[in-house]
């Protein structure tokens, strides 16, 4: 096999690993593979920023599943079984990611006899406390559920050799810093630590610098950045005709497969009742679904059966699906790193995608906070048909619920003002 810089095997990966690669059609490495797997073999902690769809999981999960597969000395191997004790740690932000990740591992490592467990919320802890029975050789877990594992002592992260953070900003992003403390305190006082994300702030990146020793920096591609082949439009658009604009391009573009990110979980469950309204199959996805509900939502948008998948940031993460043409911001992020990630969804592995905003006036600060963190102006193009209103005319972008609200303030304080006007008469 030949041990050109763009193989497998040049970069250390064992024989057997590689066939399988081959088998599964994976024949090159990417750029985040090539830079990152000699680096995990070495045993160097590594702060890796690159696209989502550039093969991260695959960047630390094969040299993962290389160094576990070594002997175990009988000692070790006892200690463990009888702790239930894990001995590659992977923390990720919600439960897609959580299942893409085991689906992975358990692909490169098929012909292994290593345990990979996956544990998350929304599904039973009875169930996932048997797989854990014996200890995992790799544990892939959510924040929350992982420490209820750890307060029950159905698993023990006190023998891990290694600790990988997945989505590391998100994680931090959302609030998990003080469990991931809490973990650090339970796990040996040094492990192989991983940070893997498609993108970094500085007080990201300065937090990981505080829980990483002497790391390798891995930036595949220029910070902040979309892939190039995504292409990127701004449609301008009165917050209340988004809906209509949206079935619009579905409909006329012929859109077989769309994913529609919103900002909230209410707004995702009535955009894909009003979509249906118009004909076109399309479920929601979102963080009050449970488990089971979401893997359906995601295996008909997956298969065909809907049309649209309408998705909130948190419960997008994760998704991993081939293909996928179209991306729609139909609300723009709360973030603007979440930009990158939500666009990141379409143009995996070199395919041509496109990703569409739907910019209310409101939301002309959010576009701004991208463009700068992108520094550069994304396209925009006015519809015919569904070209917003005067900038004079705000009345007409508020919802009519607050449109009434204020209406109703007004005759209240009217009213208030006559009943003081007659007052002063007498």
């Amino acid at each position: 096999m030949s041990t050109s810089p763009s193989s497998f095997a040049s970069l250390g990966l064992d024989p057997a690993l590689i066939n399988i690669l081959q088998s599964l059609s994976i024949v090159e490495p990417t750029p985040i593979q090539a830079q990152g797997i000699p680096a995990i073999l070495a045993g160097q902690d590594v702060l890796a920023a690159a696209q989502t769809g550039t093969g991260k999981t695959a960047a630390y999960g094969l040299p993962l599943i290389q160094r576990l597969c070594e002997p175990l000395d009988l000692a070790t191997k006892t200690y463990l079984e009888q702790t239930r004790g894990v001995r590659a740690l992977i923390v990720v932000p919600t439960r897609e990611l959580a299942q893409q990740v085991l689906d992975n591992l358990q692909a490169y490592a098929q012909n292994t006899d290593l345990n990979i467990v996956a544990v998350y919320g929304g599904t039973s802890l009875s169930v996932q406390k048997n797989k854990l029975q014996h200890g995992a050789d790799v544990l892939i877990a959510t924040p929350g559920r992982l420490l209820d594992h750890l307060h029950t002592k159905a698993v023990s992260v006190k023998a891990a050799t290694t600790l990988v953070l997945d989505e590391a900003d998100r994680l931090l992003d959302m609030g998990f810093m003080p469990d991931i403390q809490r973990l650090l305190r339970q796990m040996p006082a040094r492990q192989q630590t991983l940070f893997f994300s498609a993108t970094f702030t500085q007080n990201i990146k300065a937090t990981a610098y505080r829980l990483l020793d002497n790391p390798t920096e891995i930036q595949v591609t220029p910070k902040n950045s979309a892939a190039e082949t995504v292409t990127q439009i701004v449609y301008p658009v009165d917050k209340k005709r988004k809906q209509a604009l949206l079935s619009f391009l579905i409909g006329s573009r012929n859109w077989q497969q769309v994913l529609v990110f919103v900002k909230t979980k209410q707004g995702s469950d009535h955009l894909a009742k009003e979509l249906k309204l118009d004909g076109i199959k399309a479920v929601s996805i979102n963080g009050d679904k449970s488990q089971g509900a979401r893997l359906r939502a995601l295996e008909e948008f997956k298969s065909g059966k809907v049309r649209a998948l309408i998705a909130t940031d948190v419960a997008a993460r994760g998704l991993d699906i081939a293909q996928l043409e179209q991306v729609v911001n139909y609300d723009m992020p709360f973030k603007a790193e979440d930009y990158i990630h939500r666009i990141g969804r379409t143009g995996r592995a070199g395919s041509a995608g496109l990703a569409v905003s739907l910019l209310s006036r409101d939301e002309e600060p959010a576009l701004e906070a991208i463009e700068r963190l992108l520094d550069t102006r994304l396209p925009q193009e006015w519809l015919a048909g569904f070209e917003p209103s005067p900038r004079g005319a705000q009345q007409d972008n508020e919802p009519t619920s607050r449109r009434n609200s204020r209406s109703a303030e007004k005759r209240k304080l009217k009213a208030k003002l006559n009943i003081h006007a007659g007052r002063g008469k007498r």
